[in-house]
């Protein structure tokens, strides 16, 4: 007789983690093998990553909760319960408001305030850190190629200027 899957609670982080362990102890795979599952579910779940996420009491990232349920075995509805849950956790249940359904005399164009999600708006870097390293790369290469011609004399006039004194000796 096999045991249904644990369910996500939605109360905190800490008993979110916990019952993700109980989802691990439930599939029976190894951190190893939630891995490679992982990876045939079309996810990216390292296992030290998983190992990790499983001895913390903080809240995982969405994509790894996915990740994990998935190489859980866990699809569909069930899957989109965790992510749910996940969701709510983070972000506070949904309100009331926002999941009732609309009434028959609003058209679908019709969108009720405290449903509209405002945009997060993440500013775009200006310049990748592989570009910046590369330009400093390239100016201390310069800066030591310029530094060791000056020293060595290559930049300097190859004329020797031959000066008589008064105090010189002629021989």
């Amino acid at each position: 007789m096999t045991t249904a899957p644990p369910t996500p609670p939605d109360s905190d982080a800490a008993a979110f983690v916990a019952a993700l362990r109980r989802l691990k102890a439930w599939s029976g795979l190894s951190y190893r093998r939630l891995e490679r599952e992982a990876a045939d579910a079309g996810h990216c779940l390292p296992y030290s990553t998983a190992a990790t996420m499983l001895g913390r009491e903080r809240l995982p990232r969405e994509e790894l909760v996915a990740a994990f349920v998935a190489a859980c075995g866990i699809r569909g509805d069930a899957a989109e319960a965790w992510l749910d849950a996940r969701t709510d956790i983070a972000c506070g249940p949904a309100s009331a408001s926002a999941s009732a359904p609309a009434s028959a005399d609003t058209t679908s164009t019709d969108i009720a305030p405290a449903a509209v999600v405002p945009a997060v708006v993440v500013p775009a870097r200006t310049r990748p850190r592989r570009l910046r390293w590369t330009l400093v790369g390239v100016a201390a290469l310069v800066t030591a190629l310029l530094g060791g011609t000056t020293a060595s004399g290559a930049l300097t006039d190859d004329e020797e200027v031959v000066r008589e004194t008064s105090t010189s000796a002629r021989l």
